[in-house]
């Protein structure tokens, strides 16, 4: 009598969702988030290659659940736009976030923040950027020679990645785009959009004002 080997059935691998710790500390580190965050999806949104996220867990290496780092802010090029519950590097065609960002807060201890660093270094961050608002203090990693090297002068510094350049006043840290325009918050955002939406509802007033009189004196624009 020939015995059937039953193949065997390996477990499903989870890997969750969330590590169970708060996406930010306190108001000022949300909204820094927010606001970096956002402001890159403005940046990026025409590029369908180009994945932004905010506090998703990212695991590099397949089968290994704690292997993880949950970034502020993370970019990602080479990977669509779309909803994740996590990054999972090895379904991405194992590209790695190229440009991360990290808000620190009272909480950050500066063993947890050099693990962070020996992590984004390890699994091959490009860029990576630490800024503490209660200090107004910015510091910025590059990748050189497998190594994530301090930028020495980061006033001003320009991403070589993001073409966003960072500058550093005496009471906060003001980003730019590319152009030259300064990143906002959702609420400098709407003020501005609220502000063009009113200017251009005047120059449309002021252009059936205009219409008006003509027709008052019978000229009719369109034999003009």
């Amino acid at each position: 009598m020939v015995q059937q080997l039953t193949p065997e059935i390996k477990p499903e691998i989870i890997y969750p969702d969330s590590d169970g710790n708060p996406m930010a500390e306190n108001t000022e580190h949300y909204e820094w988030i927010v606001k970096i965050k956002e402001n890159l999806e403005i940046l990026f949104a025409s590029e369908t290659a180009v994945f932004i996220a905010g506090d998703l867990l990212w695991y590099p290496v397949e089968g290994s659940v704690k292997t993880r780092q949950a970034p502020d802010v993370m970019v990602i090029f080479g990977r669509p736009k779309g909803r994740r519950g996590s990054y999972k590097q090895w379904e991405e065609n194992n590209i790695a976030p190229q440009v991360v960002f990290e808000i620190q807060s009272p909480g950050n201890r500066t063993q947890e923040m050099a693990k962070k660093l020996l992590f984004y270094q390890r699994y091959g961050v490009e860029e990576y950027y630490v800024y503490n608002p209660e200090k107004i203090e910015l510091t910025g990693f590059i990748l050189e020679d497998e190594w994530l090297e301090e930028i020495e002068e980061i006033n001003n510094w320009v991403s070589p990645r993001l073409e966003i350049r960072f500058e550093l006043t005496s009471d906060n840290l003001e980003i730019y785009y590319p152009d030259g325009r300064k990143f906002l918050t959702s609420l400098e955002l709407n003020q501005r959009a609220e502000q063009e939406y009113e200017r251009a509802e005047q120059e449309r007033q002021n252009y059936q004002d205009l219409l008006a009189k003509l027709q008052a004196k019978g000229i009719d624009i369109n034999t003009l």
